[in-house]
């Protein structure tokens, strides 16, 4: 229940974000204020005083991340949430990692749950974690995506993505949910 809570957190965060980072189209640098708070702890020389300080910064922060106003991942809740996110829109956010880099090439591979054909050779398919995808060109497959099948989904050009099922010629494909 919790990690819903932050993916959640996390694509309110993107669409929130969405216009000024389409503004300026860089990434902002700055970190939380109550985070800066607790780094600058650090520079009080006397050992007293600094170790109050980090207690009262550090009191703050669980406060603060009690009351969700402050969300703490690590790197594999990032990565989780890229999964969850992939094939979705979304501004390039310093949340998950990539610090403005172009992004590494990401490539699902997960398990058809369900498949059906909503107009001649046009294939959605559902599948494990609940995405589900549409097919969007007009290329017939050998075998028919039956659950239980391993699906390959990579990034294509201009939005679209390219799937291979249990290794078959790539169809291409867009996420609708």
């Amino acid at each position: 229940m919790r990690k819903i809570r932050q993916i959640g957190f996390i694509i309110a965060l993107a669409l929130v974000a969405s216009p000024t980072v389409a503004k300026d189209d860089k990434l902002t640098e700055a970190r939380p204020p109550i985070f800066e708070e607790l780094v600058n702890c650090r520079t009080i020389a006397d050992p007293t005083e600094r170790l109050s300080c980090y207690d009262a910064k550090v009191a703050a922060m669980d406060e603060a991340e009690k009351k969700d106003e402050l969300v703490l991942a690590d790197k594999e809740s990032m990565k989780e949430a890229r999964r969850g996110l992939f094939g979705f829109s979304i501004p390039k956010l310093k949340i998950f990692g990539n610090d403005g880099k172009e992004d590494e090439k990401f490539e699902l591979v997960a398990k058809i749950d369900s498949a059906y054909q909503a107009s001649p050779g046009k294939w959605t398919i559902l599948l494990d974690d609940g995405a589900r995808w549409v097919q969007i060109d007009s290329q017939v497959m050998r075998k028919n995506p039956e659950r239980g099948m391993e699906i390959k989904i990579r990034e294509a050009a201009m939005g679209s993505y390219f799937a291979n099922i249990n290794g078959q010629r790539a169809i291409r494909m867009r996420r609708v949910n």
